[in-house]
């Protein structure tokens, strides 16, 4: 997302599935080779797909050695389902052998919209998932269409994204002047956006995704799909399962998204969990004897927002020269509430910000940018977002609606709120209109799906994970007790044996399960 005031756009839901990749390392492995050559889904595994898809899942796919120990390969898929020999787009794949026998294959998703589930499967994924798991499946990643390795929506060059997190809004404008500014930079982004992208950006839905996985599942190998999903990875599951619920194997849901809720609720209910997830952490912080949060919760959130309208009133200067916009202070900001392994850095953090120095809000702000020391940004992760977000939602940008929306989530958190508003101006000049509208997940027919919530997750809120799974007629569903997004993988043996036993085994948790 390219903008004047970056967080005025929800960039909340863009870091959603970060816990999950931001601390990944790549970690010493197999030494054996992978895998490799071409191969073709088999008749059994295929199933009854329509006429006119039939030469994507009958496709002959080469896996060839990729990454050190990983196989990759290019699969082909409509890209318009409407019309699937129109033309075809790529998307990129992932493989890391199971390291004993595997019983399968299990694809992930590790979040976003945007997240590369490649690189996650590369960087990540031993660190991420248990050796049982591992031992037990081969595990795909794949980057979904339009994003990163895949066919992928280009919207602003790496000089110009540099260029954008440097902008910021007078802090003497009005809300007028500023939402006009907003405006203005929203339409020279679209018009980016569709210029460069061409008609693949009105193609990335999360529908259409769903459907690119179930080639995925056949030239795999699989006849059901066994999947571990992320936070938005959790919405594409919920979409595949009812697109096909007799193709679903084993699927757990981890970190979810409500997917009846509009993106104006979506944002609402993230204010409301971040801020939750603030004074949790100032709760934590002030039993610390180095805190420099004084006094009670409510006098550490009054020197946080204190804090945030200092930069906004006048950016800092890093260590490195470079300035840091109220944009990207906030999103350097959040990212360490994604895991609470994370709030002593963000102690630390906020210490030398209180005295001049926002280097490690920077420092955060680009790991979740994916930008490199040199520069460079290593995915297209936040233009993604919001292109998958423009087409999977109807936003009104209608200004009584906003000016409303806006004072609601101002009042939902005094740090947060003001920085979350006006994010539909971000779609109101966008190439394609949503293809998609928010509805209940269903799934009738398809076996039992684990769905995991954790009480303290400000990116998905657990209420959101209750409904996934009361929607999902099979669903059972699971709560970890703890702070941050997503569980498992952090959490401890409870969720991961929970989690192991259904994916490996097919033993299904018990209904209310905590941990």
């Amino acid at each position: 997302m390219t903008h004047s005031k970056p967080v005025r756009r929800s960039p909340l839901r863009s870091l959603a599935g970060a816990a999950a990749v931001v601390v990944g390392l790549v970690l010493s492995g197999c030494t054996a080779g992978p895998d490799t050559g071409a191969v073709t889904a088999p008749p059994e595994v295929i199933g009854e797909v329509p006429e006119n898809l039939q030469e994507f899942y009958t496709q002959e796919i080469t896996w060839e050695e990729c990454e050190g120990e990983f196989a990759c390969a290019t699969v082909k898929v409509p890209l318009d389902y409407s019309d699937p020999g129109r033309q075809s787009i790529d998307i990129a794949a992932i493989r890391l052998d199971a390291s004993g026998e595997p019983q399968g294959s299990l694809l992930m998703n590790p979040g976003g919209p945007g997240v590369s589930g490649y690189n996650t499967v590369r960087d990540s994924a031993e660190f991420l998932l248990s050796d049982r798991l591992r031992q037990s499946y081969d595990v795909i990643g794949f980057d979904p269409r339009g994003i990163n390795r895949s066919s992928a929506v280009e919207c602003l060059t790496d000089e110009e994204r540099e260029e954008a997190r440097t902008e910021t809004i007078p802090p003497d404008a009005t809300d007028e002047e500023a939402i006009a500014l907003i405006e203005e930079d929203s339409a020279e982004y679209a018009e980016l956006c569709a210029e460069r992208s061409g008609e693949l950006l009105g193609y990335i839905d999360t529908v259409s995704a769903a459907k690119d996985m179930d080639i995925l599942r056949a030239l795999v190998g699989d006849e059901k799909l066994n999947y571990l999903g992320f936070s938005y990875g959790t919405q594409l599951g919920a979409a595949y399962a009812g697109l096909f619920p007799e193709k679903v194997g084993r699927l757990v849901l981890d970190g979810a998204v409500d997917p009846s809720l509009s993106s104006a609720e979506i944002t609402a209910g993230q204010v409301a969990a971040f801020d939750e997830a603030l004074r949790s952490y100032i709760a934590d912080c002030q039993s610390q004897s180095d805190c420099p949060l004084p006094g009670d919760v409510e006098e550490g959130v009054s020197v946080v927002d204190d804090l945030f309208e200092s930069v906004e009133a006048s950016p800092m200067t890093a260590s490195d020269g470079r300035l840091v916009t109220i944009g990207t202070f906030f999103q350097g900001f959040v990212l360490p509430l994604y895991d609470s392994g994370s709030w002593p850095a963000l102690t630390g953090a906020i210490d030398r910000a209180l005295q001049g120095d926002p280097t490690e809000f920077l420092r955060f702000a680009d790991l979740s940018a994916e930008r490199q020391p040199t520069g460079e940004y290593l995915t297209n992760a936040s233009d993604a977002f919001t292109a998958v977000t423009c087409l999977d939602y109807p936003m009104s940008a209608d200004p009584e609606t906003m000016a409303a929306e806006a004072e609601a989530l101002e009042a939902s958190s005094e740090v947060f709120g003001e920085y979350l508003s006006y994010g539909a101006l971000a779609c109101e000049n966008w190439e394609y209109e949503p293809v998609n509208e928010p509805a209940p997940a269903s799934a009738p027919g398809a076996p039992p799906m684990v769905v995991i919530g954790t009480t303290g997750d400000p990116a998905t809120p657990y209420e959101w994970s209750l409904a996934l799974a009361d929607q999902l007629e099979s669903a059972v569903h699971v709560t970890w007790e703890g702070q941050g997004h997503t569980a498992y993988g952090r959490s401890g043996e409870c969720i991961e044996s929970l989690v192991d036993d259904f994916l490996i085994d097919g033993t299904v948790p018990d209904d209310g399960a905590r941990c």
